[in-house]
């Protein structure tokens, strides 16, 4: 099985982004980053059946795929993966500025993110929308567990993708993992969790 995790921002502002006050400089891009090492690092590996797709509006769209990925080089706390993600941003059109870069090999789009989620909705992938409103994910565990890709699409803490119209009309299922109020990291954690350790 391969589990996506679409993530989607509206806050990122890197205008001002200075590393000695991230959350507060770059519209919590450190959230972003806390999520993509959530899904990405493993036990000293890589969880190779795990992607972030980071659509970030007016910024772009950010592939993160291990398989393409040197996890030697690879950032692996939230400090440094963000000052690189902010590098990349920036410099996406310049292999040369990106040289130094560990996470040059990113795929990335120029398109909106309007336009880029049209082409997600329509991949062959069994797709989910994570919210605290939904019905219970673990009533669903078991028909989940058949799936071979999976896509769950994750909003940030506004919960602005919810608003986009290609997702109100998109009648995609949505889930729950309970009452409580989980950060997106954690419900990364506990989605990869009961759905990957049965694969190991």
């Amino acid at each position: 099985m391969t589990v996506i995790f679409l993530i989607y921002s509206e806050t990122v502002d890197i205008t001002n982004y200075t590393i000695k006050d991230i959350p507060g400089s770059s519209g919590r891009l450190d959230v972003i980053s806390r999520c993509i090492l959530a899904a990405l690092i493993g036990e000293n590996e890589f969880d190779k059946n795990t992607q972030v797709w980071v659509f970030l509006d007016k910024l772009g769209t950010y592939f993160f795929d291990p398989n393409v990925l040197d996890f030697e080089t690879f950032p692996k706390n939230e400090l440094k993966l963000t000052d690189y993600f902010v590098d990349l941003i920036r410099n996406r059109n310049s292999k040369e500025k990106l040289r130094n870069n560990p996470l040059r090999v990113v795929r990335t789009s120029e398109k909106g993110v309007r336009e880029t989620l049209k082409e997600v909705l329509k991949l062959n992938y069994k797709k989910y929308i994570l919210h605290e409103e939904g019905n219970d994910f673990f009533s669903k565990l078991k028909s989940i567990l058949l799936e071979k890709d999976v896509i769950f699409i994750i909003g940030n803490q506004s919960g602005d993708i919810m608003n986009l119209e290609e997702i109100l009309a998109s009648d995609l299922p949505i889930l729950s993992l309970g009452n409580r109020s989980y950060l997106a990291s954690s419900v990364i954690r506990l989605i990869k969790l009961h759905l990957l350790t049965p694969l190991q």
